[in-house]
């Protein structure tokens, strides 16, 4: 059976191009379940991978968008790599396709075979020579795999440094400008983000609607945007809040 695995770090990130490069590999394979992951950095338990995990068997094939998706860290995923693979468990990663296992195992397969000239001297010798190469080959593989998680844990590792040292550069040329030029860091307390969906909506609904001397009825309106019903008074709801705090005025400024 093939299997998907998709994480985000954050309630911000979506999953949706994760599944979508998943689905992408498998064409017209069949994928029994996409397991979807959303977490933040901070929480180690992955509840949908250790449910993956449980019933994973021999023969079954694991896809993953990136081998950061696999682990957290470069030596965990490395070992799970090799645990999983030894158990007969496939592993594709749609962004290394030269570390899937399928590769891997093709390269073993390569393995020199042993030579027999009937002279067992030059034998003994020639078939150690081809050991070594062969042993050299495995480790140069699984180097490979290793450095291939290494360099996505310091992708991850990198990314996190570069926004750290973004607040804090923000907040040292802050502090020598008037509070109206600084630039704000992260979200005010309390403060919900929007979408530029949401606000289009419910400008078209301030635009069409009949509340706003529009046109359009509530459920006309629905119709012709596809909207749900509850999505619809949930907007409705907040542009009557806004009226009342006295925010349309500002509303279409960007």
């Amino acid at each position: 059976m093939i299997y998907g695995y998709a994480r985000v770090s954050t309630a911000n990130q979506r999953l949706d191009r994760q599944v979508r490069s998943i689905e992408q590999w498998a064409g017209e394979r069949r994928i029994e379940k996409i397991y979807r992951e959303k977490y933040t950095g901070t929480t180690i338990d992955r509840p949908q991978f250790s449910r993956l995990l449980s019933i994973i068997k021999s023969g079954d094939t694991i896809v993953f968008d990136s081998v950061s998706r696999m682990s957290r860290t470069a030596m965990e995923g490395f070992e799970l790599y090799m645990a999983l693979l030894n158990k007969g468990v496939d592993l594709v990663f749609c962004k290394e396709m030269h570390i899937n296992t399928e590769y891997y195992k093709k390269m073993q397969a390569k393995q020199l075979e042993i030579v027999k000239t009937g002279n067992a001297s030059a034998d003994d010798l020639i078939n150690s020579v081809l050991a070594a190469l062969t042993k050299f080959q495995n480790e140069q593989l699984q180097e490979q795999i290793l450095i291939a998680f290494q360099q996505a844990e310091k992708e991850v590792t990198d990314l996190h440094k570069r926004i750290s040292e973004g607040i804090a550069t923000t907040k040292q040329n802050n502090a020598a400008l008037p509070l109206e030029q600084q630039k704000r860091i992260g979200r005010r307390t309390g403060e919900k983000i929007e979408t530029k969906r949401a606000k289009d909506m419910k400008e078209k609904m301030r635009r069409h609607l009949k509340y706003y001397d529009g046109s359009m009825m509530d459920k006309e309106f629905m119709e012709a945007y596809r909207l749900s019903r509850k999505t619809f008074y949930k907007y409705k709801k907040q542009l009557r809040e806004e009226d009342k705090n006295g925010m349309s005025y500002f509303y279409n400024i960007k």
